[in-house]
């Protein structure tokens, strides 16, 4: 078993069940009242795209799992650095998009997110 691949999956797959329960729940909290159709449609659309990193969450780690669990030879180490890249776009993308949208409440250490990202990056590249 690859210490370094199973450590992400466990943290991928804690953090698919936190996006489904605790992130839906907090974004669901800020529904904007039912007469702004705007902002109504954008929060939807929110919705449904912190959904679907949800499948993503949930499809990386079982991937990762399969990895972890069984033999897939030669193919294994391309597909696990590709997760790496997946997992360093991911935190990537973060920063950037916390620097562009620059708010004083969401900073980056106020929003880690990015650190577990780039630390399964790291761990992938490792394992690989």
């Amino acid at each position: 078993m690859n210490i370094w691949i199973f450590s992400v999956a466990c943290i991928t797959l804690v953090a698919f069940v936190a996006h489904v329960f605790v992130g839906t729940r907090e974004t669901a909290a800020i529904v904007p009242a039912s007469t702004d159709d705007k902002l109504t449609s954008n929060w939807v659309q929110a919705m449904c795209a912190f959904q679907m990193l949800s499948v993503d969450l949930l499809v990386v780690a079982a991937v990762l799992f399969a990895i972890v669990f069984f033999d897939f030879g030669p193919v294994e180490r391309p597909v696990v650095l590709l997760l790496s890249l997946l997992f360093f776009l991911w935190g990537l993308v973060w920063v950037v998009q916390m620097k562009w949208l620059n708010r004083p409440a969401a900073t980056l250490l106020r929003l880690p997110h990015w650190i577990i990202w780039f630390f399964c990056a790291a761990l992938l590249y490792q394992g690989s």
